[in-house]
């Protein structure tokens, strides 16, 4: 798949979650063959790009592949300035964030609450596409609600402005994350317009993630909340994609070194009293799937020190 100069290594995407997709984590994803990883979204609002939080997230040293920086809000003015400074940062792409149902950034009109006002839209995808000389992409849902999915129009909006791929999560804002994904939208979304486009929604397995591609005869897919705690699915869903044979699940000697790996880099990149505790919800993931994880989860939170949280995992 390409995008602008840039072509993918594969067609699976981590997508863009926030207070997820930080730097750790991308490159962890990337490491285990995610083709390519967009960071979680950062405000357009220039007031808190100071903030810790923003400083961080618009931390890429030492990320290696392609760096993809989503940004979000309502002004069309501020959401060119804030492509401007993630480009100066060192973002190879830009992506609008038109897909967030979160009520704190609705309630901004920003993320899936602007596919209520096109003509918005319609400024913001030009303003963004003339402020920078990188490509710039767009992360939508089908519609604002299933009585107003207007995915195909605003694709349409989207390919006239100069976006170079969109990512379309198959469900409403009103839908949030409930029930099941529906691929048509993003099936006549692929038919509307030239451009790449990326299916996301409910892609769990190398076989959900094979359905997707041919329902929706997407040019690849997103892997958003199912990545949490399972790294290992875009290697997976790749091996799966290229042989149609599934890979046996990583070893534990595997899964514990990894996650050893991705704590310690929680514990440089936030620092040691932060990162242990942004460290216990990955955790808290990775766990899922195992026996007592209950009991280990209830545990591990109660842990105060980086020492302890390793010597944790070792045990468990």
């Amino acid at each position: 798949m390409q995008i602008g100069p840039y072509r993918l290594d594969n067609p699976v995407i981590l997508a863009p979650m926030a207070g997820v997709t930080d730097r750790p984590f991308r490159i962890l994803c990337k490491r285990l063959g995610a083709g390519l990883a967009v960071s979680e979204m950062l405000s357009s609002n220039p007031r808190v790009w100071n903030s810790r939080k923003s400083r961080q997230r618009m931390d890429h040293l030492g990320e290696p592949g392609i760096r993809s920086v989503q940004i979000a809000g309502a002004d069309p003015e501020l959401m060119a300035q804030a492509a401007r400074v993630n480009v100066d940062n060192g973002a190879q792409i830009i992506d609008i964030n038109m897909g967030c149902p979160a009520k704190k950034v609705n309630k901004k009109l920003a993320g899936s609450a602007l596919m209520q006002d096109p003509s918005l839209v319609a400024r913001i995808l030009e303003a963004v596409v003339n402020a920078v000389d990188v490509p710039v992409t767009l992360k939508m849902r089908t519609g604002w609600a299933p009585e107003h999915r207007n995915a195909v129009m605003i694709a349409k909006l989207a390919e006239q402005a100069g976006i170079q791929a969109l990512a379309v999560h198959g469900r409403t804002r009103a839908c949030m994350y409930k029930g099941e994904a529906e691929y048509q939208t993003i099936a006549a979304v692929k038919q509307a317009v030239t451009i790449p486009v990326i299916a996301n929604g409910d892609i769990i397995s190398p076989e959900k993630a094979k359905q997707v591609l041919e329902q929706t005869q997407a040019d690849a897919i997103m892997i958003g909340r199912a990545a949490q705690g399972n790294p290992w699915l875009f290697g997976q869903i790749n091996h799966y994609l290229e042989t149609g044979e599934r890979l046996n699940p990583p070893p534990k000697q595997d899964v514990t070194q990894v996650m050893k790996e991705h704590l310690e880099n929680l514990y440089r990149f936030y620092g040691e009293h932060l990162g242990v505790r942004i460290a216990r919800k990955h955790v808290g993931w990775y766990a899922n799937n195992h026996t007592d994880a209950a009991t280990f989860r209830r545990d591990f939170n109660r842990l105060e020190s980086a020492s302890a949280q390793m010597a944790a995992i070792d045990h468990f």
